[in-house]
């Protein structure tokens, strides 16, 4: 094995069932300062690396053969797997060099022809350095998700937050994957905003998630990750978290000002205190009904238990 160094598993939930396949450990724009990935060192997995975990999986698929040398997670997770769904890590996995990719896809298709959906994590930066005929050459092997994470829709917090991208080219992302035809899940993140811009930053990210019009949408409650700049900013006095209450409030004005097509919009994500989904804009107003009940209530046991919520 090389010195590939392999990432813990961070993926969105509707990816419970599905292999977790390492092409990439960190994240090319690791300078966003609530994240996880915050400092972390992008690192390239060889294909030849990769192409030996696949086989690896197949043989122990197949035959219930494990490989020595093989790391024990890769075991763990194919005892569970149903053969039918893959997902990429790390965190932008769509950074990995095109050939690269395709010759992985190619690999994965022909040793496991059984698989419906590969999915994978990307920037806006990352769908946007790709075609839209190149976005092709991916759903033709069965990668026909990106996951995507628009943050906010509030150009001043994601520069505060070092996000690297702006709220215009998240939109002309989400037009390029719409056209080459893979689905898209966009994800934004209750909070990040603080006290200050929290209702900006509520209504401008469902104004730019309305204007990339998703298959997916998501939202995430902050969680603060110790060691990043946000935690510091925090400790400082430098930067004023909103409540749980107040989360569900940024929460009900997204739902309230979305403007989508057909979208299945949810807060199933650990991080959040409470679980809202529906397919909007017809249970738009079951949506917010579910989180007015709570808002009027104001019962913490109504509330996921900090100790519960996580990445």
């Amino acid at each position: 094995m090389s010195g590939f160094q392999r990432p813990r598993i961070f993926r969105p939930p509707s990816e419970w069932m599905s292999y977790y396949l390492p092409v990439t450990s960190g994240c090319s724009n690791n300078t966003c300062t609530f994240c996880y990935y915050y400092g972390s060192r992008l690192q390239m997995r060889d294909v030849a690396e990769v192409k030996e975990e696949i086989d690896a999986l197949r043989l122990f698929k197949s035959r219930r053969v494990a490989v020595p040398g093989m790391p024990h997670v890769v075991y763990q997770l194919a005892s569970q797997w149903d053969g039918r769904r893959v997902f990429l890590q790390d965190g932008d996995a769509l950074v990995y060099p095109f050939p690269k990719l395709i010759e992985v896809l190619d690999y994965l298709n022909d040793r496991f022809p059984s698989i419906e959906r590969i999915a994978i994590y990307a920037t806006a930066q990352d769908i946007l350095r790709r075609s839209v005929d190149e976005l092709k050459e991916l759903l033709r092997r069965k990668l026909s998700i990106l996951y995507l994470g628009l943050e906010s829709g509030d150009d001043e917090v994601l520069s505060q937050v070092c996000k690297n991208t702006s709220a215009t080219e998240m939109v002309a992302a989400a037009q390029r994957v719409e056209e080459a035809g893979l689905a898209l899940s966009v994800m934004v993140i209750l909070g990040l905003a603080g006290a200050e811009r929290s209702e900006q930053h509520a209504v401008a990210s469902a104004d730019v998630l309305s204007q990339m019009d998703p298959e997916y949408g998501a939202a995430l409650t902050l969680t603060v990750v110790p060691g990043t700049p946000l935690h510091t900013a925090i400790e400082r006095g430098e930067f004023k978290p909103i409540s749980p209450f107040q989360s569900l409030q940024e929460l009900r004005l997204i739902v309230q000002h979305l403007e989508l097509t057909r979208c299945f919009f949810s807060s199933m994500h650990a991080s959040n205190y409470i679980t809202v989904k529906g397919t909007l804009p017809a249970e738009k107003d079951k949506m917010l009904a579910q989180i007015d009940r709570v808002l009027d209530k104001r019962d913490p046991s109504l509330l996921r238990p900090e100790g519960l919520r996580g990445l």
